[in-house]
């Protein structure tokens, strides 16, 4: 015979059962609804504005040099997530394209950047080849998507920066993808509902990509009236098109990222993860604002 099992009743002096944890206490309480810490993101964000700015108007081949910089620690973050594909990438090669192209740019201009694009293709595959192995072919088409994806395309902002005034560009440029990251992210993280893209990027939303735009368009007119002396309505297609630039870099760098199996390409820069983690909106945007600035600021400054 068996006795009856009596309800889990907790003791008298047991108290009320522990509340579930929130999302903050879960987190740490340290990272914000998006999933950042913010503080050392915000901390991150300004010192790396500041640095880029300082040297691009003091001293604009300092700019170049850390516009290579990115180049190589961004290659780098690419092809060690890569390995997780089972690609092996050498990444001498692509090191060697990214100092090439920014200084190639700087001195030679468009001619210039593209001689040390292809240059950088035939290193290599001329690198492959004599390394040997199996997987050659994913390896160099490896390489020369990452070559056009990272050096090539922040590159144009060296030639933005040889264009009349064109520090006053670089700057409207970096101000206009900050304004993008910025608005985006406040008005994603109180009102988004309705996400853009779910299976790549579920964190954004359309919301907080309206934010972005009407953000961005403040900044880009206010931008083109006092930074460029240029007439407001000009600022108003190159901030949107800006952010359509910026929002498709950071969807293809998630895309890339969720199809490898990582969060981030790397932990080196506190509250933003890798370097890509805040290039992907930049190298997008770099070309385009380039071509808008040439063909609507012609003379801007």
């Amino acid at each position: 015979m068996t006795t009856p099992t009596q309800p889990d009743v907790p003791p008298p002096d047991a108290g009320p059962p522990p509340a579930a944890p929130t999302r903050r206490s879960m987190r740490g309480g340290k990272q914000s609804r998006a999933g950042r810490d913010l503080p050392a993101a915000i901390v991150v964000g300004v010192l790396l504005l500041a640095a880029v700015l300082l040297g691009m108007f003091l001293l604009p081949l300092a700019f170049v040099v850390t516009i290579s910089l990115f180049g190589v620690i961004g290659c780098w973050e690419i092809s060690r997530a890569l390995t997780a594909a089972k690609v092996q990438v050498p990444l001498a090669p692509l090191a060697v394209g990214s100092v090439a192209m920014p200084f190639s740019a700087y001195y030679a201009g468009a001619e210039g950047l593209g001689f040390a694009l292809a240059g950088t293709a035939v290193l290599a595959l001329l690198w492959r080849v004599i390394e040997g192995g199996p997987g050659a072919l994913r390896s160099v088409m490896s390489s020369v998507f990452i070559a056009l994806w990272v050096p090539f395309l922040i590159s144009f902002a060296v030639l933005l920066l040889n264009e009349d005034h064109g520090p006053y560009k670089v700057a409207t440029l970096l101000l206009l993808v900050v304004a993008n990251d910025t608005f985006g992210y406040l008005v994603g993280a109180f009102l988004g509902k309705h996400p853009m893209a779910p299976k790549i990027s579920p964190k954004k939303s359309w919301e907080g990509f309206g934010g972005s735009v009407a953000g961005a368009v403040a900044v880009g007119i206010l931008a083109t009236v006092f930074l460029l002396d240029q007439p407001w309505w000009a600022g108003v297609p190159l901030a949107m098109a800006t952010v359509a630039a910026a929002t498709a870099g950071d969807l293809s760098e998630s895309m890339v990222k969720r199809e490898l199996g990582i969060k981030d390409m790397s932990n080196l820069l506190p509250g933003h993860g890798g370097v890509m983690d805040r290039l992907d909106s930049v190298v997008f945007a770099a070309p385009v604002s380039y071509i808008l600035s040439v063909l609507l600021l012609p003379g801007g400054g």
